[in-house]
């Protein structure tokens, strides 16, 4: 199945299920991990967060996630896909970082300087074909 309805798009709506099954969708940056084709089921999709939202508690409790390609504002320009939301840490963190960093430049860079001066983490976590 993979992730090939994500190409040449800047974002994607990321829908996440609280406790009791309500799901909340957040347009949000994403990055394609380049090692693997987008159409193929190994595709790996890193998504960067402040480290205490909401999705990234939503996550922890429910991998589950569905995604589907956005404009800025979330409206929906493509199907929702079923995925895998998984925390990364360590290179990977990094892998994600680096991926978003390129394709978001100069944006990204000036989110990370801003976010300093609030003393914010952030959170990278990837997606996976469900």
């Amino acid at each position: 199945m993979g992730f090939a309805a994500f190409a040449g798009h800047k974002y994607l709506n990321l829908e996440t299920f609280k406790k009791d099954g309500t799901g909340v969708k957040t347009p949000v940056w994403f990055a394609a991990d380049s090692s693997s084709s987008l159409d193929s089921n190994d595709a790996r999709l890193y998504v960067y967060t402040i480290g205490v939202s909401g999705k990234v508690k939503r996550i922890r409790n429910n991998p589950r996630v569905k995604i589907a390609p956005c404009d800025m504002r979330g409206k929906v320009l493509g199907d929702w896909v079923d995925a895998q939301a998984q925390i990364v840490t360590g290179e990977e963190d990094a892998r994600g970082v680096r991926l978003l960093n390129k394709k978001y430049f100069p944006w990204k860079q000036l989110l990370d300087f801003f976010a300093k001066f609030r003393n914010r983490q952030h959170t990278v976590f990837v997606l996976r074909s469900a």
